[in-house]
């Protein structure tokens, strides 16, 4: 016999599936609730690490400037020429061009020569021992 459906039967199929229903929204909320606090939690890392960053900064910006590190005297090169020009230099008590130093030196006024002096200047410059005052123009640092 085929009657209407039992309404208690069909009152619980509707519970089932209203039950159903609700544990999948349930777990998507839960899903979304671990993707959250996950970010949260990245967050308040990336929080804190700037706190420290702050901090540090703080600390670093209050205390004294650190005393330069002495350096070291420059060292002449061996060759007795680069003395020859120091001592011309100290003596002349003025910033020479490389020619100036050609006649100085009483080297005879070719273009090989005057090349030679002035790469020895720009050694000298390199080295921290003389100052190119303006281009091709060298002399003693001062105090």
């Amino acid at each position: 016999m085929s009657g209407p459906p039992d309404p208690g039967t069909w009152l619980l199929e509707r519970i089932d599936a209203r039950e159903k229903a609700l544990i999948g929204q349930a777990e998507q909320v839960r899903a979304q609730i671990d993707e959250l606090a996950a970010r949260l939690r990245d967050l308040d890392q990336d929080i804190e690490h700037l706190k420290i960053a702050r901090k540090t900064l703080l600390a670093l910006a209050e205390e004294p400037d650190p005393a330069p590190l002495p350096q070291p005297a420059p060292v002449l090169p061996d060759h007795p020429a680069y003395q020859q020009i120091l001592t011309i230099l100290v003596d002349a008590g003025q910033p020479m061009r490389p020619r100036d130093l050609c006649l100085a030196l009483d080297l005879p006024f070719a273009r090989k020569n005057v090349e030679n002096t002035r790469a020895k200047l720009k050694r000298l410059v390199s080295l921290g021992i003389l100052t190119e005052t303006e281009p091709g123009l060298f002399a003693q640092p001062r105090p």
